[in-house]
C-alpha cells in the first residue's frame, strides 16, 4: 500500500506542475490509446466508456463549474441535492453524445496547434485538431488554473468544429428552466438519457 502511495505522489504533483498543453496532449493520446486497443469501447459500450471517462478524464475536469456555467444563474438558486442530480444528468447526457464518436476512432492522432499564452495566464484555450480519415476535426479545450488541493490545470469547457459545448446547452437548458424550473430541467434531461440508453 504505502509503495502504491509512493508512485502516486508524483503523479500528482506532475499534475499540478504540467504545463495546460501538455496536459490536453497526455489525455487525449491516453484516451485515444485506450480506445484503439479495446474492440468493446470501440462497439460504443456505454458502461466501460463512462469507466474510462470517470477514471482517465473527470480527474481533469471541473466538472461542478461545466454545469453551472451550462445551467446559467439558475446555478444559484439550486439546491446541494439539485445540483448534484443536474452534474450526474449532465454528465450521463455528455458521455452518451460522444460515445458515438467514440466508436469511430480507428487510427486517428491528436495534432497540437502553438499554444498562445504567458506564465501569468489563469485562464486560456488549447487548440488540437484530430487527424485522420477525412478532414481534421477542430477540438478545443478551455482550461483554468486551480489553486490549493488538487491544484493544477482543469478543462471546463469544449469547442467541437467552432461550437462552444457550454454555451451550446445553456440556451436548451434556459427554455426549459423558463418553462418548468430547475426540477424541469432535471425531469428533462433524466427522459432524455433514459431515451437515448433504450435506443442503444
Amino acid at each position: 500500500m504505502l509503495a502504491l502511495l509512493a508512485l502516486a505522489a508524483p503523479l500528482a504533483s506532475q499534475a499540478a506542475d504540467e504545463a495546460p498543453d501538455a496536459l490536453v496532449k497526455r489525455l487525449s493520446t491516453d484516451v485515444l490509446n485506450v480506445i484503439k486497443g479495446d474492440k468493446s469501447l470501440q462497439g460504443g459500450d456505454i458502461n466501460k466508456i463512462i469507466a474510462l471517462v470517470d477514471s482517465r478524464i473527470m480527474p481533469n475536469v471541473n466538472f461542478q463549474r461545466m454545469t453551472a456555467a451550462a445551467v446559467g444563474p439558475a446555478w444559484r438558486q439550486a439546491t446541494p441535492e439539485q445540483k448534484q442530480r443536474l452534474q450526474d444528468e449532465f454528465k450521463t447526457l455528455l458521455v452518451r453524445t460522444y460515445a458515438g464518436a467514440l466508436a469511430q476512432v480507428s487510427d486517428q492522432t491528436i495534432a497540437m496547434k502553438p499554444l498562445r499564452a504567458s506564465p501569468e495566464d489563469k485562464d486560456l484555450v488549447v487548440r488540437t485538431e484530430i487527424v485522420g480519415q477525412g478532414d481534421p476535426i477542430q477540438l478545443d479545450y478551455r482550461l483554468e488554473k486551480t489553486p490549493g488541493q488538487g491544484a493544477g490545470w482543469k478543462i471546463y469547457n469544449l469547442n467541437v468544429m467552432g461550437v462552444w459545448l457550454v454555451e451550446t446547452y445553456r440556451s436548451q437548458f434556459a427554455q426549459e428552466i423558463n418553462a418548468k424550473g430547475l426540477d424541469g430541467l432535471i425531469v428533462a434531461l433524466e427522459t432524455r438519457n433514459q431515451r437515448n440508453a433504450a435506443a442503444k
